[in-house]
């Protein structure tokens, strides 16, 4: 969420206004089409760490004797909640520009259907045979199915076959959207990147391990989706906006290897002092998302800073961006010291 609401910009701005590292920038902008940038690690990073709180908080009240039903009828309205504020979010309210996918509805619509398989499954072993049958529905119907109009495993943004799902079903599409990325197609594939999280959260959960051993255990399913997904790129492109299987493979073993990393850090070796700045954002991420969209920060920041930035000599946008940051963080500190979390 740090990279959304003001970091990414700042590396923008020092990119371009003193031209360090091109190769390096370029990674905080997503990619055109094929390819994988790691601004494109953002939305997975969020799909996959959804996941991972499905065993905390939904398998922790089955195991209280909540009923199935009830559960199932919570995540259903989180998965409605969001759709909802995913349209707020699209300013679609104004009906100026139609457009139901989102971010947000991508990520309810998911969590409501991994929370289904989790608690209709019995353990991990059954949740990788929905993880496997989700990879390969996906991948046959990118690969194999004759799309009208353009044929078999056509990769563009008009001829694919999410471009034309999108076509046939989405209500009210707009138009001068070729290829949604928060489409039917994307957020259906999307489903597996949250159920790995919901897997490696089991794993987490597990009393059967070691923090070392269920840090190696991440580590190595990490490399190995990460192996496999770059591998089968050549003949399927890795696509975010298409949610291919090569990208779920490989953009879910970068977040095993993360959550690895950070689990070792955080939970392992109990190094924690550091987190304070990134909790603060992260216990109110929907907040901030939903904030950055509807106040502009800038203009509050300029007002604020917009004085020093133009004495100082410095880079004028690189000060604003800092300042537009930092209220950001101060206003989400404020709930923190407040108690004040939205959660769906």
């Amino acid at each position: 969420m740090i990279w959304i609401i003001g970091a990414t910009e700042i590396i923008r701005v020092l990119g371009k206004s003193y031209n360090w590292f091109p190769a390096l920038i370029s990674q905080f902008h997503h990619a055109e089409w094929i390819g994988l940038h790691a601004y494109d690690l953002i939305f997975p990073l969020f799909m996959f760490i959804s996941g991972v709180a499905i065993p905390f908080s939904i398998l922790r009240r089955l195991e209280s004797g909540v009923p199935k039903k009830e559960i199932i009828r919570k995540a259903l309205k989180r998965a409605i909640i969001l759709i909802i504020f995913g349209i707020i979010y699209n300013g679609t309210l104004g009906f100026e520009r139609i457009r139901f996918p989102s971010v947000l509805g991508q990520i309810g619509f998911a969590y409501f259907f991994a929370t289904l398989i989790v608690v209709n499954t019995k353990g991990i072993k059954q949740q990788l045979y929905w993880l496997a049958g989700i990879f390969a529905g996906v991948s046959a119907l990118q690969l194999f199915f004759p799309v009208p109009g353009s044929g078999m495993g056509v990769f563009t943004p008009t001829g694919a076959i999410n471009a034309w799902l999108d076509r046939l079903i989405l209500p009210f599409r707009a138009d001068d959207l070729p290829n949604d990325p928060e489409g039917f197609l994307c957020s259906v594939s999307a489903i597996g990147i949250t159920l790995m999280g919901a897997v490696a959260g089991e794993i987490l959960k597990s009393d059967r391990y070691s923090g070392n051993r269920k840090t190696m255990i991440l580590l190595l399913a990490g490399i190995c989706f990460l192996a496999v997904g770059f591998l089968l790129s050549p003949v399927y492109p890795i696509i975010k906006k298409a949610w291919t299987t090569t990208f779920n493979l490989t953009a879910g073993g970068i977040s095993l290897i993360l959550m690895a990393l950070f689990y070792w850090v955080i939970d392992v070796k109990k190094s924690q002092g550091w987190t304070l700045f990134f909790r603060v954002i992260g216990l109110n991420s929907i907040t901030i998302y939903l904030l950055a969209r509807i106040v502009n920060f800038r203009s509050i920041s300029e007002f604020f800073f917009g004085g020093l930035a133009r004495i100082s000599g410095l880079n004028y946008q690189l000060i604003i961006v800092i300042g537009m940051l930092l209220i950001e963080w101060l206003v989400l500190y404020f709930f923190y010291k407040k108690k004040i979390f939205l959660r769906v």
